[in-house]
Order: structure tokens, then C-alpha cells, then sequence
């Protein structure tokens, strides 16, 4: 199957009151990864000040951009990788500006005011710590910045819970098959677009049977225990923003919320952080429900650890990198790991066959009765009694990524990002404890970039990724309990293998059960990213192109072409013991795959009013 989708959404904007600024309206830069800063330059009394050289500095990696204030004294610099900057001013006749703690948000349309004083280049520069930058951008949203994260108790450590703070934002009831979490201004759950470091994060694929939201592009890739560490681990993260309304137009793609998620960069200075969280049983204190069956403590183990370690990379002496350009103070890494080792209590009361109707059950159906623990509680009539225990179900996650970063010279400028995030769980079902299955999620994804500054006044952004995702469902039976299940080819005909198959039994009454492996589904994407400003007097021009092909394979049993899925219904016990089917259904399912290609384009101008 093949679908199309392209989307061309023109913003052409009328340019009147040229000379009457006031008058006119304030439009939004289209916003990406990356921020805009835009400004202009007056002497003492007011009037602009053409021809003021303005240089930009990245105090993190000292890349430097460079502008020249237009005949109205205006200047821009577009897409800037967010960070901490300096700005300086110099123009004959007066006196070197030096405006310092310029901060950029990813996304961020700032403005800000030079002021120059009549005074020779040799004069003592003027050093202003405040810049008292303007937001130009409409745009309703959060930014949430990493020493905001770093110093709250984040449960999990994933920010999911920050994005709650935004206005208009709702949890909602999260399942298999509605995985999005939260909603946007009365949205659809999956109505939200994930972008890391300027390319789409909607790659999730599910270990369910059935498609519903997954493998379209319209839900995030979280990971197995719900989390977003897979995409980027709090160390890892600088920080997002989530707008909620009024975005610019290169956000057309959903009507929900659009957030965005930047990852950290190294830097000249070498840095390093570990970290360790942990939960023990031993600090807390018996569940009720487990006190009332008499039932032990179960184990509650929670370890989160993991570390950053980032600086600047290269080798002594004279290295010489790409185009011949020395490699020092221009290359950096950033490397992260986030391991979880859990182990969830869960105290179960479930319904099992007695003894008595064990022992005295055609031998036909005693397999199946076998296969449910025995009884340690008060019998419930009907040949019913109840089985309680108490167990833990564990969960594992490991993330790992690095990103390079290289500035070739100070126009043109590299980076570089590989992200590996294998996460899995098993639970035990309450209905029937020994019955066990195992969800397995694995993003990866590598995303290339590269930035241009090709004039001061042409510059041109690229971005390009790959990401897979995997879903992975399989359930078993084992002797917990005192269970004792036979093969699962003993509920197979001889003309069928249990090899690439699915068996569910369903008691009226009983826990349902289910064995074989059951999904084993993959999302690939294809992600390219171009933004293109041009800054004319006072217009900053930026156009832009998004395609996005998705190739979703669900899968049942891995490579088989098909799956022998038996499936018995029993009314009640009774109907077990004498051997009545109710329904049965017998199906096999090929494996489908899917192919989406997309794209987007938008042009946009913006005008500066300071």
C-alpha cells in the first residue's frame, strides 16, 4: 500500500507602511531547531546607524556569525543553534558595544536594541550585561531549559510530566492502542508532533496486534515502560519547548501540540556527571492486600543510573580535519548512558479449578486445568477456589548516545547524533499469574546536520535522519504456582507446528490463556529537514522544504509468512469438563507492509520593526 500526502502550505505576506512601522503588523519567523535574532542599531539621540558591524559569539563553542546593520540600521541572524551568546557592535566614530548573557531558546524570535555612543574605535568598550531582548513570536508555549529539569525530582527521570505545566495541555487515558498521553487544546491524543533536534520523533510502532495510532507518524516512540528517555535522556536533553496555538507555519503538520526536544553539545570545557536513584523494599512498608491473604513483602527494586561526559575532541598537535581546516576548539562530543533496572510488587488474586475437579477431569481436558496454579486459598463453589500471591515484575532500559559537533570555519558548521534505547518488560497477568508476557521496544535513530552561512545574509540549515523502531510481544506459561502446563503443540492439530503460532484458551470464569509469540513489528523512517533564510533590508525571508517516508512493517511471528492462531472459547468450567467449545476460531495473518511519503513545503516573511 502506498499513500501520498503533500502538503504545501504559502504564506505570502503583503509588505505595505514600509515607512510607517508602526503601523504595521507584526508577522512570526518560522520557527525550527534552531532561533532568530534580529535587531537594530541607534546612536545616542535615536537615529539608526547603517554599516555597524555586528559580530555574534557562541560562548559554548566560540562559532562566530557576522552581520552588517542595512541602510535602516537593521540586522538578523537566522537559524542559530540555541544557546548563550555575546553580541558586539563596532562602527567608526564610535565606541565599540559589547552586550553580553544573549540567551536563545530553541525556537526563540528575539529582538534587541543596540545603543551606540559617539566615541573612537580605541575607546573603552561598552560592556551591558542585561540585553533586554523582545519576543517577537506569538506563539503560545513552554520552554523548559536543563537546569529546570536537573533541579526537580523527576518520577522516571523523563520530562513527560513537565509538559503537563503547559496552559492547555490534559493527561489523558493511555493504552495500547491510544498511546499519546496527553492532549492539546481539546485534540486528539495523537494530534502531537516530537521533532529532536529539528527531525520527527513520530516513529512509534506497538507490540499489539493491531495497528490503531502506531506506524502512521502520529504518535511519539516511547519506550517500553512509557518514558520518553529513549528519544533523549534528561542528561542528554538542553532543553524543549512545547507550543500549544499560533505556531508558525513550517508546524501545519498537526493541529495538537508541537514539541520539540534539543539535545546537549560539547563544549571548549570538559564536563562529567554520574548519577544513581534507587527504591528498596526494604524502606517501605507491606501492601494491605498482601497483609489480608497473609502473603510475604514482594521485592520492590528500583536502580536508575547513568552519567554524561562531554568536551572538546582532538589530537596534539597539528590536526587538521575536514578541508584542511584545524580541528581544534572545533570539534566537540557529548556522550550519555541511562540504565533502569526495575522490579515492580504486584500482589494478585486470581481464580483457579480446585484440587478435587483435578484429579476426577477427563484426562482430555486435565492438560488445560494443569496449566492454572494450584489453589492455596478459600474454595469459591462451582469448582472454583482462589489463589493468591504476591511476585515482582521486572523491567529493563538502557540508552546510549553520542553527539559530535564540528564548525569547519564560521560559516559552515556539522554535527552529528546516534542514539541506541533497547527497553523491555514482563508481567505476570493478575488473572492468571503464570501467565507471563514480554513487550520489547528499540529506537534507534542517527540524525545528521549542516549548517551554512554562506553570505551574512544567506544561510541555509539541513538536516537528515534514519530511525528504526521495533515492537516485539511474546507470552509463555511456566510453574509458578505449582502450574503445570504441557507443550503448547499439544493444543495444535498434527497438521499444524506451534512453531510461528498463537494459542489462546478463554474459561468463562478463569483467567484467559494465551501463548506463542505474538507481534514483531518494525517502524523505519526517513526524515530530511531544509530550511533557507535570505535577510533583505529589513525582511528576513525563509523558505522550507520537510519530506518524511515511513515504512511500518507489522508483523506476527517475525519472518513467517503466516501464523496458525487457534483460539477455544469455554462456557464456565462446565463447559471445560465436558468438553464443549462454545466458538472457536481459527485464523492465520500475513505480515503487512506500509509505505507513507510526505511532504511539506512553506515560505514566510518577516519584517523588523525595532
Amino acid at each position: 500500500m502506498l499513500k501520498r500526502t503533500t502538503t504545501i502550505t504559502l504564506l505570502l505576506l503583503i509588505l505595505f507602511a514600509i515607512r510607517n512601522p508602526q503601523s504595521a503588523i507584526r508577522n512570526v519567523f518560522a520557527q525550527s531547531a534552531t532561533a532568530t535574532l534580529s535587531g537594530t542599531v541607534v546612536d545616542e539621540k535615536g537615529a539608526v546607524v547603517a554599516g555597524a558591524k555586528i559580530e555574534l559569539t557562541n560562548l559554548g563553542t566560540v562559532l562566530k556569525r557576522n552581520a552588517t546593520t542595512s541602510g535602516e540600521g537593521y540586522f538578523t541572524f537566522p537559524l542559530l543553534p540555541p544557546g548563550s551568546y555575546t553580541l558586539q557592535a563596532l562602527r567608526e566614530g564610535f565606541a565599540p558595544v559589547e552586550v553580553r548573557n544573549v540567551v536563545l531558546n530553541v525556537g526563540d524570535q528575539q529582538a534587541v536594541i543596540v545603543h551606540l555612543r559617539v566615541g573612537g574605535v580605541t575607546a573603552q568598550v561598552n560592556v551591558t550585561s542585561d540585553s533586554a531582548l523582545l519576543n517577537e513570536s506569538p506563539a503560545v508555549g513552554t520552554v523548559v531549559d536543563r537546569q529546570f529539569v536537573n533541579n526537580l525530582p523527576l518520577n522516571g527521570r523523563s520530562f513527560q510530566s513537565l509538559i503537563a505545566l503547559t496552559p492547555g495541555v490534559v493527561l489523558t487515558r493511555t493504552t495500547g492502542n491510544e498511546p499519546g498521553q496527553f492532549s492539546v487544546n481539546g485534540q486528539r491524543a495523537n494530534a502531537n508532533y516530537f521533532t529532536v533536534d529539528g527531525v520527527s520523533a513520530n516513529l512509534g510502532i506497538g507490540a499489539n496486534q493491531v495497528a490503531s495510532q502506531n506506524g502512521s507518524g502520529s504518535t511519539p516512540a516511547f519506550s517500553a515502560l512509557g518514558g520518553t528517555n529513549n528519544l533523549v535522556s534528561v542528561d542528554a536533553l538542553e532543553e524543549f519547548r512545547i507550543q500549544t496555538s499560533t505556531y508558525a507555519a513550517e508546524f501545519g503538520r498537526v493541529p495538537g501540540g508541537q514539541v520539540q526536544l534539543i539535545t546537549r553539545a560539547g563544549t571548549n570545557v570538559f564536563h562529567g556527571s554520574l548519577f544513581e536513584h534507587f527504591r528498596n523494599d526494604k524502606l517501605d512498608a507491606n501492601d494491605w492486600f498482601a497483609n489480608s491473604r497473609g502473603l510475604k513483602r514482594p521485592p520492590l527494586r528500583l536502580n536508575q543510573f547513568g552519567g554524561a561526559f562531554s568536551g572538546p575532541l582532538w589530537l596534539p598537535g597539528k590536526y587538521f580535519g575536514p578541508l584542511g581546516v584545524d580541528a581544534r576548539n572545533r570539534t566537540f562530543f557529548f556522550f550519555s548512558y541511562e540504565g533502569l533496572r526495575l522490579r515492580q510488587p504486584q500482589v494478585s488474586i486470581a481464580t483457579v479449578p480446585t484440587l478435587a475437579v483435578r484429579q476426577t477431569a477427563a484426562a482430555s481436558v486435565r492438560p488445560i486445568l494443569d496449566t492454572y496454579p494450584l489453589p492455596n486459598g478459600r474454595e469459591l463453589g462451582n469448582n472454583l477456589a482462589e489463589f493468591n500471591a504476591s511476585y515482582s515484575n521486572p523491567g529493563a532500559f538502557d540508552a546510549a548516545s553520542i553527539r559530535l559537533d564540528h564548525s569547519i570555519n564560521e560559516r559552515w558548521s556539522l554535527f552529528g547524533r546516534y542514539n541506541d534505547a533497547p527497553s523491555e518488560t514482563e508481567q505476570r497477568k493478575t488473572a492468571l499469574p503464570n501467565n507471563l508476557s514480554r513487550t520489547q521496544l528499540d529506537t534507534r535513530t542517527l540524525t545528521l546536520g549542516a549548517l551554512a552561512s554562506f553570505t551574512p545574509r544567506i544561510n541555509n540549515d539541513l538536516r537528515f535522519n534514519y530511525s528504526r523502531a521495533l515492537g516485539v510481544s511474546t507470552q509463555w506459561l511456566d510453574n509458578f504456582g505449582g502450574a503445570t502446563p504441557p507443550p503448547i503443540s499439544t493444543f495444535y492439530p498434527a497438521s499444524q507446528s506451534s512453531d510461528g503460532g498463537f494459542l489462546i484458551i478463554n474459561v468463562t470464569g478463569l483467567g484467559s490463556i494465551s501463548a506463542g509469540n505474538d507481534v514483531d513489528s518494525r517502524q523505519r523512517q526517513i526524515n530530511v529537514v531544509d530550511n533557507f533564510a535570505v535577510t533583505a533590508g529589513n525582511h528576513a525571508l525563509k523558505f522550507g522544504a520537510d519530506y518524511r517516508r515511513l515504512s511500518p512493517f507489522f508483523g506476527l511471528n517475525g519472518d513467517a509468512a503466516s501464523q496458525y492462531r487457534p483460539t477455544y472459547n469455554f462456557n464456565a468450567l462446565a463447559g471445560l469438563l465436558t468438553s464443549r467449545v462454545s466458538g472457536a476460531i481459527l485464523n492465520a495473518k500475513d505480515a503487512v507492509a506500509l509505505h507513507f511519503d510526505q511532504l511539506s513545503l512553506y515560505a514566510q516573511d518577516t519584517r523588523n520593526f525595532l
